[in-house]
């Protein structure tokens, strides 16, 4: 066995700093054990207390979302969140950060960042039907970023696509706020039916540990620990130890657990995630109540020597560990063998609470499994409002617009408008065959095979808005959410969120999360969207400098009927449009705003009413449900007029001739919330009309879908002010339009590096 520091030595030089541990938080430890900890067990104790395991920074803020709701069967605290969906059936949805592997190996982080979460989701007993991502990157002027990005896109395609989920939608946005720490949050969905579902929890005195998968190596160590702090000059050198993904191996892994799921010998799986093999173990046992014993020699290696620090905290990828009725390991290793994937009895379970592990012949660990799962230390970080608040509170944003031709086209070129054809072109999006609607519209759907159902899922966040007012940005990310899966014709169900900010040390940055969390737990309750689970990745910052604010909302919803699901392009000339919500001046944090100011941005963002949103909502999903909706988009980044040219590329030559009551063209790069625009057939008008006559949801007819291959716009006001000319703002060609939309991406990468 290698040479390993004396617990005296580690407390007397301090050696427990260099794994993340405080001085209190080592004091903390040796009074759970009544004695110093061996180096393995400050191992142990280091990143089962880190950030990323534990949210003892976070965990006084989660506290405050809602978990609870009709459809909710299972919440946070398990692999991931489900929900019914009726008919005995349920979906199963998380999603997780890879951010800091990402960053400095970014396909090998990206890649394991969707196998982590595919084993999460069937780890409850789910099959994983899609996939998302939601991506933050620089701007793609910089060759660094150009790299990153490449190689993330890669590597999610990779992964994804070898292992048979298809990539059904995501988000990408670009900003110099995320050039030296990109994120990548990976989301996954599966289905499974009600008595299918399985809990990481260790059961049964004497039931046998089996270690399956991937042998285990060093790659990883520390991961989580590495995760939970900011960069600091070194992430290089931590970065030639991220973990490599097989997702072959991981397609085997997913048929085999879930035809060992059906045997009635199972007692719990749970994916070896982050922290590896001590996080499965002492917290399947925590919550099950119970201890575990495990030797390290029965633990397959593929590294020469390891320690027992390392095999505990390795993040090697595709393992599972389960719990087995004793007698029965033989009945499921032989279905692990079927699939020719190695499973190994490592342990038992056993009555004590207690976390010991041996390694030749040695007791080298002796923990509390709660110590390790449950009684990490819990922070209440101080919080100040950001000094910039204040101030940009204050500010009546202005923007100029001369010439709304040119506005326009310069906003579809924009990166984070533009199309992201780019990467979800290299994504096996129709795999296992029941894609209905594939990235490039407001929400990816999926049928439920077998049924006349479908889920609508996708993930949002402006982080813009969430640093200029982090509470009304808090609500907005919920709210677009909403309005995506509605305007695919499903009624939202529950979310998932990925809370990614700065350093909590900084009490702006503290304050900063506070405030989202207010604001997301509110639109939670308003929109009936309960939090079933997410993660936190915090220390998103390099060299004091943080990322904004960007707390990833993902959301799932239900199409109760394959009639009702709708996709953003307009279909047939003739059909009507309208525009449902209200148009103010709101350019805070707009992407006209960043564009015009060299990606600076101040003032507030747009004003959100979480009872507009919500009537809004339900009058479109009503009225898509009837039958009286064949189109539907929400207007987000750019406004109502990078929606109009959006809901135009589509196949045939279809243009539009819109008259909008707007007093300047500005307006219509407006980022006002709770807005979407729709298209009717013109026989459905009164029936249309009528339904919203009957309730407080503002409409307004804007014009017709015509075969002129031609976006007009006219900024009409006669209405209001008789003696007003009307104005005509925009008239411009499709096929220049799409041109700008769908070249900008390529043609920034073709770009000398």
């Amino acid at each position: 066995m290698q040479n390993q520091p004396t617990p005296q030595e580690i407390e007397s030089k301090k050696l427990y700093t260099e794994m993340g541990m405080s001085d209190a938080e080592y004091q903390m430890a040796k009074g759970i054990l009544g004695r110093q900890p061996n180096y393995t067990e400050v191992g142990l104790f280091s990143v089962m207390w880190s950030e990323h395991c534990s949210y003892k920074n976070s965990k006084v803020l989660l506290r405050g979302f809602p978990t609870k709701g009709e459809r909710i069967l299972v919440g946070p605290g398990e692999g991931a969140g489900i929900v019914d969906i009726g008919d005995n059936q349920a979906v199963v949805f998380k999603i997780e950060s890879h951010n800091h592997p990402s960053a400095v190996e970014p396909f090998d982080g990206a890649a394991t960042g969707v196998g982590g979460i595919v084993r999460d989701v069937f780890s409850m007993g789910a099959r994983p039907i899609a996939s998302l991502n939601s991506l933050r990157f620089g701007e793609l002027d910089k060759p660094n970023v150009k790299h990153l990005f490449k190689e993330v896109v890669k590597g999610i395609a990779f992964y994804g696509n070898g292992v048979g989920v298809p990539t059904v939608g995501g988000e990408i946005y670009f900003d110099p706020c995320y050039e030296g720490n990109p994120l990548v949050n990976a989301m996954v969905v599966g289905v499974l039916n009600h008595e299918d579902i399985k809990k990481g929890q260790a059961h049964g005195e004497g039931n046998i540990v089996m270690y399956v998968g991937a042998d285990t190596d060093r790659s990883g160590v520390h991961g989580a620990s590495f995760a939970s702090k900011e960069f600091d000059g070194n992430e290089k050198e931590a970065g030639t130890n991220v973990p490599k993904g097989d997702p072959f191996l991981e397609k085997r892994l997913i048929e085999a657990c879930l035809e060992v799921m059906k045997h009635p010998a199972l007692v719990g799986i749970q994916d070896m995630g982050a922290a590896g093999l001590i996080s499965s173990s002492c917290e399947m046992a925590s919550k099950a109540g119970m201890g575990m014993e495990m030797n390290l020699d029965l633990i397959p290696q593929s590294a020469k020597d390891m320690i027992p620090y390392e095999m505990m905290l390795s993040e090697t990828q595709e393992r599972m560990l389960l719990v087995v009725q004793k007698g029965k390991e033989e009945e499921i290793r032989d279905i692990f063998t079927k699939y020719d994937i190695n499973a190994v009895d490592v342990g038992t379970v056993t009555a004590d609470k207690n976390m010991r592990i041996f390694h030749k012949g040695e007791l080298v660990a002796d923990v509390p499994a709660d110590a390790l799962a449950l009684q990490a230390p819990e922070y209440h970080k101080p919080q100040k409002e950001a000094e910039y608040f204040a101030k940009f509170q204050k500010i009546d944003t202005k923007v100029n617009v001369t010439d709304a031709n040119q506005t326009l086209l310069d906003l579809l070129g924009q990166t984070t408008i533009a199309s992201k054809k780019y990467a979800y072109e290299q994504f096996d999006h129709h795999a296992r065959g029941n894609t209905l609607v594939p990235p490039g519209s407001d929400a990816g759907v999926v049928q439920i095979e077998g049924t006349n159902k479908a889920v609508a899922m996708t993930t949002d966040c402006n982080g813009r808005y969430v640093y200029l007012n982090p509470y009304v940005g808090g609500q907005i990310a919920v709210a677009e959410s909403a309005r995506n899966i509605i305007a695919s014709g499903g009624l939202p169900l529950a979310v998932t969120d990925n809370l990614n900010f700065g350093s909590p040390e900084n009490p702006e940055i503290f304050w900063q999360m506070a405030e989202a969390c207010k604001g997301i737990s509110n639109a939670c309750v308003a929109l009936d969207t309960p939090v079933i689970g997410g993660n936190v990745s915090m220390y998103n910052e390099r060299s004091g400098t943080a990322i904004y604010p960007t707390p990833i909302i993902g959301m799932v919803g239900l199409i109760e009927d394959l009639s009702h699901v709708t996709t953003q392009h307009f279909k047939n000339a003739g059909d009507l449009i309208y525009l449902i919500g209200e148009t103010h001046a709101e350019f805070g944090g707009s992407e006209l705003q960043k564009m015009q100011n060299d990606n600076q941005i101040e003032g507030r963002p747009p004003a959100i009413n979480v009872e507009t949103e919500k009537a809004n909502g339900q009058m479109v999903l009503q009225l898509i449900k009837s039958g009286l909706i064949k189109s539907a988009h929400d207007v987000a980044e750019g406004g109502m007029a990078v929606a109009l040219a959006e809901s135009l590329f589509t196949e045939g030559n279809l243009g539009a001739k819109v008259d909008v009551a707007l007093a300047d063209p500005a307006l219509l790069f407006s980022e006002s919330q709770s807005r979407y625009i729709v298209s009717i057939l013109p026989e459905h008008c009164e029936p249309f009309e009528l339904a919203l006559e009957k309730t407080d949801v503002l409409v307004e007819y804007l014009g017709l879908v015509n075969d002129s291959g031609q976006l007009e716009i006219t900024c009409d006001i006669t209405c209001m002010l008789p003696d007003t000319k009307r104005i005509d703002a925009i008239n411009l060609p499709v096929k220049s339009m799409r041109e700008r939309f769908e070249g900008a991406i390529p043609c920034l990468l073709k770009s000398e590096e």
